[in-house]
């Protein structure tokens, strides 16, 4: 199959689940709100979340699926391959459900020590500090139950399954959609029930998603067993590759907990971010994290087979492809935040405050934008040659100019200045990860591809120009009091102009014609057949 139909395949998935995930926040923001509720949610959400996008969203996969991929890969038969591969993965499975059974247990007996951590500026404010403690504990084992979904993740991608890995989240956002409708029909808006009901449907969330990719495992043939965990050769090697990875490919999430953290000080700061978040997520998941999971594998075997030019290839294909739809994305949520904030936001508890303070946000989190899908194109060139040092190395100078920059930022411009450090931090990340990529000759941009995504940039700024131009044209119909009817449709416009524009200016000025997109997308691999 073709590398961008799959890539099309996780992405299609992710963008199902992140659009879910919008119905799931504007729900959120009309029951919770900003208010103290709301921000004691999204601590008790983002923690055990944050290792969902470590580990989910293929961090974990940057040491398991090449060591798997290997596994499977010999000169023996097809079952003496799949034996030894499955025998690699019920080790895996069984070393770290019991280290995450440890952390679940610890972190919940010590959650009022970590909370003061997580988020120091909760201690003034005794209520909400003692209910993000409850909320983080419910939460908790998610984080087990998540983690196992990775690794069987990692598995069925190393098999070439990707539809159901890809689908699980949007399980978690069903869940949590019915329990929200119920929080709102029960007249629990903005109160304690509606957080301890959402604290409890994420740890629901994480059964359903789990039984998802179990049920694609079995029909695969390759159901795990639990067995006793050991500490063996492989496994030694799967620690000394995985906690490198785990922390590189968690870098933009650790910023972002560095962000809340720092958020903590100023009230409502935290759910500010929290929604801004959601919405530069939409193209980042579903382009960045389907390269970063399709792309790996896809190197990994390129690269075991001696096939050098077929992994540049696919690295190229690869950001060609993820320029083409964040370019646009990027200049999109820079130009019109605060119309895609008002519609999508503000009702209920979410009020003219709320959707300035996140679309600022908004703005400075799509100037890093396209850094953070660079990282997702870049990483993998590292991680299939089981390098993890190297990008754990630059993540944590990122980490380094993340906080420097928003204790210094902070002061001055509150909320958005965490954004904008977190984003810098990204380009950091992303620059200097291409810098040592080509320095030892795995691959960089020819001059070609050079020009095709300097064109898209030219393209996207002049979307954004007729985006702003029309955004006030359309101004009266944006509004608050005007039928939410009118108020899509105006949102629906600006959409639809943008994707005109910006596709139709690509075709002319030969950035990517009509014609190659879709021959990207139906184009066969020669190696695979």
């Amino acid at each position: 199959m073709s590398l961008l139909r799959n890539f099309a395949t996780v992405g299609g998935a992710t963008l199902s689940s992140r659009l879910l995930g919008f119905v799931r926040d504007i729900l959120m923001a009309a029951a919770l709100g900003t208010g103290p509720v709301a921000d004691a949610f999204v601590v008790a959400f983002r923690f055990p979340n944050l290792f969902r996008r470590v580990f989910a969203e293929g961090a974990f996969n940057s040491a398991f699926v090449p060591l798997f991929s290997r596994a499977l890969e010999g000169e023996e038969s097809e079952a003496e391959h799949r034996a030894r591969a499955k025998a690699f993965a019920e080790e895996a499975m069984a070393g770290l459900l019991t280290v995450l059974t440890l952390v679940c247990a610890v972190a919940m007996i010590a959650m009022p020590i970590l909370m003061l951590v997580l988020a120091p500026g909760f201690v003034g404010d005794p209520a909400k500090f003692d209910l993000a403690v409850l909320l983080t504990r419910i939460t908790m084992p998610y984080l087990a139950l998540v983690s196992l979904l990775a690794l069987i993740s990692g598995v069925l991608n190393g098999l070439g399954r990707f539809a159901a890995a890809a689908f699980a989240p949007v399980m978690l956002n069903v869940v949590l959609i019915a329990v929200l409708w119920l929080i709102l029909a029960s007249g629990f808006a903005g109160a304690e029930q509606a957080g301890l009901y959402l604290a409890v449907g994420v740890l629901i969330g994480g059964f359903v998603q789990l039984a998802l990719v179990i049920v694609d495992l079995h029909r695969a043939g390759f159901l795990l067993k639990l067995s006793r965990p050991r500490w063996s050769d492989k496994m030694k090697r799967l620690v000394t590759l995985g906690v490198p990875g785990v922390i590189a490919g968690g870098i933009t999430q650790i910023n972002i907990v560095v962000g809340t953290m720092i958020a903590s000080l100023q009230a409502g700061a935290v759910s500010l971010l929290y929604y801004a978040d959601r919405l530069y997520q939409l193209p980042l998941g579903v382009v960045g994290i389907a390269i970063g999971v399709v792309l790996l594998p896809e190197l990994a075997r390129r690269l075991k087979a001696g096939d050098a030019a077929g992994a540049e290839t696919a690295s190229a294909r690869s950001l060609e492809f993820s320029m083409l739809l964040t370019l646009p994305a990027a200049v999109a949520l820079a130009a019109i935040p605060v119309e895609l904030v008002s519609v999508l936001f503000e009702r209920g508890a979410f009020g003219e405050e709320a959707r300035l303070g996140t679309a600022a946000a908004l703005q400075a989190f799509a100037l890093g934008l396209p850094a953070f899908v660079l990282i997702k194109v870049f990483s993998p060139a590292f991680f299939a040659r089981e390098d993890t040092k190297t990008p754990m190395q630059v993540g944590a100078l990122s980490v380094a100019v993340n906080v420097a920059a928003s204790l210094a930022l902070f002061p001055f411009i509150g909320h958005v200045g965490i954004a904008l450090a977190t984003s810098l931090a990204g380009w950091v990340n992303a620059l200097v990860l291409y810098r040592l990529m080509v320095k030892r000759g795995y691959w960089h941009i020819d001059r070609a591809l050079a020009i095709k995504i300097a064109l898209l940039l030219a393209c996207a700024l002049a979307m954004g120009a007729v985006l702003l131009a029309l955004a006030m044209l359309l101004a009266d119909w944006m509004v608050i009091g005007q039928p939410l009817l009118l108020r899509v449709a105006g949102l629906g416009l600006l959409v639809m102009t943008g994707i005109v524009t910006f596709f139709g200016l690509a075709h002319l000025t030969g950035a990517s014609r009509l014609g190659d997109m879709k021959r990207m997308l139906v184009r066969r691999q020669t190696a695979d057949g």
